[in-house]
């Protein structure tokens, strides 16, 4: 019996097809590393000081692009998950500006706080059109 292969681009690919969702894979490691080594820094009161002193200086240290630092100043997380940064990273800037996870997770969506608490607490979002962009679209283009 033949054993089946998988194209692994094929399968990378599956995982870019889920609306509002960053699967954080190897490649996304690879992007990010530098801003994710900078998030991981603040885990040292020094550091955290010295960020919150000058934090362009402080970003300035590291091989960060001008696009991750420009996000990371203005604390755009979803754009700092699109050039590779980890959540869980990320969630040592989100304590260092005294925000809860939840809070700056809820940044990243549609929802203010309050709104996305309240949504967590029953159950999460629906799953009816958040599994497949490619779905989405062709039922929408079926509606026409």
């Amino acid at each position: 019996m033949e054993k089946p292969t998988k194209n692994i681009h094929e399968y990378l690919a599956q995982f870019e097809d889920i609306p509002g969702t960053r699967v954080y894979t190897a490649a996304r490691a690879r992007k990010g590393y530098h801003i994710n080594q900078f998030a991981m820094s603040l885990m040292k009161a020094e550091n955290r000081e010295r960020f919150k002193k000058d934090e362009k200086a402080y970003l300035d240290e590291w091989k960060i692009s001008d696009e991750g630092k420009a996000a990371l100043l203005a604390r755009d997380y979803n754009k700092l998950l699109d050039l590779g940064g980890n959540v869980y990273f990320l969630s040592k800037l989100f304590s260092t500006d005294g925000l809860s996870f939840a809070e700056a997770v809820s940044s990243m969506t549609e929802y203010t706080f309050p709104e996305y608490r309240d949504m967590m607490l029953r159950g999460g979002r629906s799953p009816e059109g958040n599994r497949s962009i490619k779905a989405n679209l062709a039922a929408a283009e079926g509606k026409k």
